[in-house]
């Protein structure tokens, strides 16, 4: 045998090696989250990037085959933007905050729950029959109440806006029961059945709550929560959910929700909320499968980080 072909071979020891090693490293936490219900906000770049929706599909179809129960809820703020654009609708602004008309929600609804929440679930779905749409609509499963906004210290009308009032998690319950993945859409009627666009965040936060879920991800396009942004080096690894009340009313406004649905999950007996970076391939499997983790962690002051 020549030179070249044992290092070949050495390499290709070395590499079966390395993914034991990634293998043995992810059995304790197989073990520790097998039928754990793991909810995840999809968002950012994650849900533009054609190769990163690829990769998020492999890893909550990874999670459900894995012995997890994954359930997903996605925006899609960037691709309303362009349908509106589109349609040559003109978008009306309070203080820099966009107001959702009646014209505009019949958009938003169309889009959320008949574009990217269809493309999401046909990229999961190309693994097998696993994914299903759902709307906070159906089932009642949200129910929403009008937002007002604060412009110059005065209470401002954005329109059909909504904040989450209430949740009946029973339809996501029946279709996680039945081994299914599903996918949500953040569109809810308040009681009047007047239907609202909600933040995904905010209803990822409530969801997780309201389903008693083991952990909420956050996908986001930066690496976490900054302690002194843009300071890089000021990444918080970890934060208890009463430190990061503190910290709410100075973080930048696109931070703000995502750590409010961190707090409200953890204060709803959620055991560990996390915001990661969606820009990286694969970023919820080496959050919930790698010992150190990625991004921020949020936890109870009750318990050890």
């Amino acid at each position: 045998m020549n030179q070249e072909a044992l290092i070949s071979a050495d390499e290709r020891l070395a590499t079966a090696a390395e993914k034991a090693g990634v293998l043995i490293e992810a059995l304790p936490w197989l073990q520790r989250f097998h039928g754990a219900t793991v909810v995840v906000k999809y968002g950012g770049n994650a849900m533009i990037d054609d190769q990163l929706k690829a990769a998020f599909a492999e890893d909550m179809v990874f999670l459900r085959l894995a012995g997890l129960r994954p359930v997903v809820v996605h925006g899609g703020g960037p691709q309303i933007t362009a349908m509106l654009k589109r349609l040559g609708v003109e978008g009306e602004f309070k203080g820099g905050l966009r107001v959702t008309t009646p014209e505009t929600m019949d958009i938003v609804r169309m889009v959320l729950t008949g574009q990217v929440s269809r493309e999401l679930v046909g990229l999961i779905n190309a693994h097998g029959p696993y994914a299903v749409g759902i709307s906070g609509e159906d089932a009642r499963l949200f129910t929403a109440e009008r937002k007002q906004a604060t412009v110059d210290g005065e209470q401002v009308d954005i329109g059909l806006v909504g904040e989450v009032a209430e949740v009946n998690p029973d339809a996501v319950l029946d279709i996680v029961n039945a081994g299914r993945i599903p996918v949500v859409s953040t569109v809810a009627p308040d009681v009047d059945g007047v239907v609202h666009n909600v933040n995904a965040d905010t209803a990822a936060g409530a969801l997780a709550a309201a389903l008693g879920a083991e952990k909420l991800v956050v996908l986001t396009d930066v690496e976490g929560l900054y302690a002194n942004w843009p300071d890089r080096s000021s990444l918080i690894d970890r934060i208890r959910v009463d430190r990061l009340e503190t910290m709410l009313p100075g973080l930048a406004s696109g931070m703000i929700p995502k750590m409010e649905a961190c707090v409200r999950a953890i204060r709803g007996g959620v055991r560990r909320a996390h915001v990661i970076d969606g820009r990286l391939a694969h970023s919820v499997l080496l959050e919930v499968f790698t010992s150190r983790g990625i991004g921020t962690m949020v936890f109870p002051e009750t318990e050890l980080p």
